[in-house]
């Protein structure tokens, strides 16, 4: 992986600059000790206090700490390793600061290898690989049982004397959800999703959306109230809002929903009142506070632990839902919202769908005629 770009293409014999970044010295220090056994005689110059290794071919390979958390910084390289990723406080600062901008010249890659340590920076990357909107990130999640030099009896060994949390990180190498706002989620993740109202006939739909325009995403989610299920979402970004009404009206048409909550925070009026205008049903318009936002996740909350949402397995609404926090303000409130730097729109758009389904269902005056909502 590190190696082979500074020892050069094959085809144009062009060799490499490139980097290791480990969270401590500790870290580092085997890491050094087996690339250069490793490269032997390609070795031309070796400085084991600049853990830095010149290679007859032209390349470079440099090590660093990233105790210091401007490692790298004005280097350029094509390749950078971060290992044991999710150890290194603050990675998602050091990442954009210093190491990113290490790859702008030669248009190089990097790579993040860590066993997961909870919600933290390297999670964020991870979920970053599993969005079909982010092209530029992968990921991939591999358990021990998928190394083929270790003994699947030592495994085996480790799940009956470990307690299953800790199995479960370190050999299956799974993100616990441990201390997230949201629960049952695994259970709740079993609906099937549904394209047009013909699907189920007569099933009534509703839709929450939360709109943005450039950096947030714009998502679109419908709930099948008959079912208590959502079924389908849309979510892009960087849409002028013109587009964003005719897809937002599309899929409202699409199911035949029979009403609409829009988070209109900012211009998000605008939007409102044109859909109210032009598609001749409910739409409501919500401006969010944290009052207001508290209780469309509460009320979220509450239908997972009872059971009572089914939701689709779609990975980008997954890892919001599970990053989502609450912490207490300074006047001993609570406000919900995405950590710093990552993205909440699935999950409020999810919110304000359910918030439209109870919002359906309203008392009813029967009189000899018809019933009257």
């Amino acid at each position: 992986m590190l190696i082979e770009p500074a020892l050069g293409d094959p085809d144009t014999g062009r060799a490499w600059p490139v980097a290791w970044f480990a969270p401590t010295y500790k870290d580092l220090a085997d890491v050094w000790r087996d690339v250069t056994n490793e490269l032997g005689d390609y070795i031309t110059r070796k400085d084991g206090t600049e853990h830095r290794i010149e290679l007859f071919t032209g390349g470079v390979i440099d090590f660093w700490t990233l105790e210091n958390k401007d490692a790298g910084r004005g280097r350029k390289y094509y390749r950078v390793v971060i290992d044991e990723a999710a150890k290194v406080s603050g990675l998602w600062g050091i990442w954009t600061a210093a190491i990113r901008p290490t790859l702008t010249d030669y248009k190089g890659d990097a790579w993040f290898l860590s066993t997961p340590k909870g919600r933290n920076d390297f999670w964020r990357l991870f979920a970053m690989g599993q969005d079909p909107l982010q092209a530029d990130w992968s990921c991939w999640q591999l358990p021990t049982v998928d190394n083929p030099f270790i003994d699947p009896a030592e495994i085996e060994a480790a799940r009956r004397d470990l307690p299953e949390d800790i199995f479960r990180q370190e050999y299956l190498a799974e993100f616990l959800e441990d201390g997230t706002v949201f629960s049952n989620l695994a259970q709740a993740a079993t609906a099937e999703e549904q394209q047009y109202k013909d699907y189920n006939l007569g099933h009534r739909y509703v839709m929450g959306v939360d709109l943005a325009r450039l950096e947030d995403f714009t998502v679109i989610t419908v709930i099948d109230t008959d079912r208590n299920e959502h079924c389908f979402t849309e979510r892009f970004n960087q849409i002028d809002w013109p587009v964003q009404v005719r897809r937002i009206k599309d899929i409202a048409k699409r199911f035949d929903v029979d009403s609409m909550v829009v988070d209109q925070t900012g211009v998000g009026d605008v939007i409102v009142q044109q859909l109210q205008e032009e598609l001749g049903l409910v739409v409501t318009g919500i401006t969010l506070n944290n009052d207001n936002k508290a209780e469309l996740i509460d009320t979220l909350k509450l239908a997972f632990e009872k059971g009572t949402l089914k939701i689709l397995n779609d990975q980008v609404l997954m890892n919001e839902l599970m990053a989502f926090e609450a912490t207490r303000t300074p006047g001993g409130r609570i406000r919900y919202a995405a950590p710093a730097g990552y993205h909440d729109d699935c999950v409020m758009s999810l919110a304000l769908a359910l918030h439209a389904s109870k919002s359906y269902y309203r008392p009813v005056t029967v009189s000899y005629r018809k019933m009257v909502r």
